[in-house]
């Protein structure tokens, strides 16, 4: 693929407030973007900038008493700590307000002007005798001319949907100081939009086909519509806090003027501070004989202004125009606006200060964003599944279940290609390496054309094939023959299973070595982490056919998503927690049969009874329930209290793995029990030694009590509690201890609700 030259942007966002979720969103956007870009070998100079003109920021600081400088500056302080903790790589940040974009927009003016695109005429406006100045319609407020409601703002009616002119407002009041505001004549500067140059070279550059449909189709609707263009307004009288017009004193250009000029600004700022020549990416000859691209990310509410004035404007001051320009939706919570009254914002900030990871955020947003200018709906529920799903339940889960055997038994040495094929075990085949490629390389366009959406499930749907290679081949069952087997006596069937589980783990190693290719854009962080245990260099799409030859030390990768997290982000009050048993069926016991805690009984080897369950009889119809066991309904009498959805939510129960099982020295109950959660291991002492052999239980699935807190006991911390049933002597039903287990299909990690 030939090397691309890209200069990529952002909207810029206003330097009035703090960044919010919509921001974010548009920025990891184009962060995925850019890093995919420079994965293929391109070169991406990705520029931002704050937009810090305009009336509302000089009232702004007027009213905190700063001067509008002070106020930029303090936003711009806060711009670094939102960017970096979402793992967000500009390579120039800058602002508007700069000595850049003030000879940048004077000059793109003066050259306007001299083409005869730039006129003026008189214009009558509100004016505020009591603030001095003219009210933008934002600041003006009235009876509605057309339905007679009360307090509505000058340009439209929320009542009625009614839109007019200020001046048609019945009884209008400044929102500034409260005075009956003057209409006044004041001479404005225009661009002169609707020229049929304007018209001729929109109509063209509309059709190129550097928009989405969607866009292309809203841009030629305003160009052939029937008032067709009209001339824009690009001046404001004093006061007003941005960049004087140069020929003309008291003047102002209009804030979105100089607001799309800053993208230039900034990069010109970036070129005299790395020594690039600004003109290879400015000037149209200049940029064409570099190759270079200007790629825009905006919003879909600023389309007017980037498919519109922007090109025109560059057009006829002689400048390189937009190759693209990537229009995205908002984001919506629970299928709501944004609204932090409702309970419905997200705070980026909040979202980091409670410690919820950056890279949770940025794969639920790629996983929801494509092409289209569609909103992007953040689902908290949503969020927590699949977060945990995809992230921890199967991309990490591969990793933790097979670098332990690898390092255990092999050094951190992986097989060789000859090696995995004569164990017969080879994960896609005498064809994996071409499909693996190929695969990659789709997950690779699909990034390029910004379907994020498919990117991700091609890569989880991988992912989910790797899963159940391993589920076929069980490597912990591997490693327990390798271990324990007598049978294994022969060196010739040791040497046999030996290789196959060598051979097994290389091949999960191998393709969680692809995984974390496709997904390094997304997941930038936890990429490299994978990368240092992996012991590769950065990852580059043409890398889709390397593999790893030893790896590192396993440690934690990732956790999941808790409900506490979610109940932080959005401010909800959060229970205490108290863990206590809880009560599932299992698939091994009678029916009856109480489920409990299954440590229990470890806290101090005795024998005292664990308090029974309601029996499951109890909770049939009436007509159709069979006569429950008098033993059992007393038992079940004495435990069988109601508690609300909010208490038992408290209990956080996960599906476990049990990887390795061994009897506790001087305990006679216990078993020590190591288990995949799949964000870790959990070490967990298990009362159930009477009735399982340790090496029967290891890789099977079980539900184990997450969120319990640690006890110390003789034999070691025990960081958990696993479930099981039992019945109470004369319950009726079998004796024993009966662990529970769930449905084939689940993964560690995968929470029970």
């Amino acid at each position: 693929m030939k090397p691309r030259r890209l200069f990529v942007t952002t909207a810029l966002p206003y330097a009035n407030g703090s960044f919010h979720i919509g921001h974010i969103m548009e920025y990891i956007q184009a962060d995925i973007w850019v890093r995919a870009q420079r994965m293929a070998g391109h070169e991406v100079h990705f520029i931002g900038a704050d937009d810090a003109h305009g009336a509302p920021i000089m009232l702004k600081a007027e009213a905190e008493g700063i001067t509008p400088e002070a106020l930029v500056a303090r936003i711009a302080a806060e711009r670094p700590r939102y960017l970096n903790g979402f793992h967000i790589q500009f390579d120039n940040w800058h602002s508007t307000h700069s000595a850049e974009n003030t000879t940048l927009s004077q000059g793109i003016y003066k050259r306007l002007k001299a083409a005869g695109f730039i006129s003026s005429r008189p214009v009558e406006q509100f004016y505020d005798p009591v603030k001095g100045m003219f009210l933008a319609d934002r600041y003006i407020k009235g009876e509605c001319p057309n339905c007679g409601a009360q307090d509505q703002y000058g340009d439209a009616c929320e009542n009625c949907s009614s839109v007019y002119p200020p001046t048609e407002l019945k009884n209008p009041r400044s929102t500034l100081t409260g005075a009956v505001p003057e209409l006044r004549s004041s001479d404005h500067f225009f661009f002169r939009l609707s020229d049929p140059q304007c018209i001729a070279f929109l109509r063209n550059w509309v059709n190129r086909g550097q928009l989405q449909p969607q866009v292309a189709n809203k841009a030629r609707e305003w160009l052939d519509g029937p008032q067709g263009l009209g001339d824009w307004d690009i001046s404001r009288d004093a006061p007003y806090f941005g960049i004087e017009i140069p020929d003309a004193p008291g003047k102002y250009f209009y804030v979105w003027l100089d607001a799309p000029i800053g993208y230039f600004a900034s990069l010109k700022n970036y070129c005299d501070r790395t020594g690039l020549d600004f003109a290879e990416f400015t000037d149209p000859e200049r940029a064409q004989a570099a190759g270079t691209e200007m790629i825009h990310f905006i919003g879909k509410d600023i389309i007017y202004f980037h498919t519109l004035f922007w090109p025109a404007m560059l057009q006829f001051a002689g400048y390189k125009v937009p190759d693209a320009i990537n229009v995205h939706g908002f984001i919506t919570v629970s299928g709501e606006k944004m609204s932090k009254s409702r309970g419905t914002g997200i705070s980026p900030l909040r979202y980091l200060d409670i410690g919820m990871n950056p890279e949770w955020l940025r794969y639920y947003i790629a996983a929801k964003l494509n092409a289209h200018v569609e909103d992007v709906d953040f689902n908290p529920d949503d969020f927590v599944a699949r977060v945990n799903a995809d992230l921890i339940g199967k991309y990490v889960n591969i990793a933790s279940r097979a670098a332990p055997f690898i390092t255990r038994h092999f050094n951190g040495q992986l097989a060789s290609p000859q090696a995995i094929e004569a164990a017969g075990v080879a994960l896609d085949g005498a064809d994996a390496a071409q499909t693996c490629t190929q695969m990659i390389e789709a997950v690779r366009e699909s990034y390029e054309t910004r379907e994020y959406g498919r990117a991700i499930r091609t890569t989880m749907a991988y992912a989910d094939r790797v899963n159940q290679y391993v589920d076929l081949h069980r490597p912990w069952e591997l490693a327990r023959r390798l271990e324990r087997d007598p049978a294994l006596a022969d060196p010739a069937a040791k040497a046999a299973v030996r290789a196959q589980l060598h051979a097994v783990c290389s091949e999960c190693l191998i393709a969680f070595h692809h995984l974390t290719l496709m997904l390094k854009p997304v997941l930038p962080a936890l990429a490299q982490a994978a990368e240092q245990f992996l012991q590769v260099g950065a990852l580059r799409w043409v890398d889709a056919d390397q593999r790893p030859q030893t790896i590192g030390q396993y440690s934690h990768l990732m956790s999941r998503v808790e409900s506490r997290h979610i109940d932080a982000l959005f401010d909800l009050p959060v229970a205490k927690e108290t863990p206590m048993p809880s009560s599932a069926p299992g698939s091994t016991a009678a029916p009856g049969a109480a489920t409990s805690a299954a440590t229990l009984a470890a806290a101090n080897e005795t024998n005292a009874p664990v308090a029974p369950a309601a029996a499951t009889a109890a909770a049939a119809s009436p007509a159709t329930a069979a006569a429950p066991d008098k033993a059992a309904v007393a038992g079940a009498s004495s435990a069988s209290a109601t508690i609300s959805i909010d208490e038992f939510s408290r209990v956080e129960l996960r599906v476990a793995r049990i990887v390795r099982a061994q009897a506790v020295e001087g305990a006679d109950k216990l078993l020590q029990l190591t288990l995949d959660i799949g964000s870790g291991t959990r070490n967990v002492f298990a009362g159930i030694k009477s009735a399982y052999d340790p090496a029967q239980l290891e890789g099977r699935l079980t539900v184990m009590v997450a969120n319990l807190a640690p006890r110390k006991m003789k034999f070691g911390l025990s960081e958990g509690m696993v479930l099981a049933a039992s019945s109470e002597p004369g319950a009726g039903g079998p004796a024993g201890i009966f662990l529970l287990s769930p449905d084939s299909g689940a993964v560690p990690g995968m929470r029970i609700k």
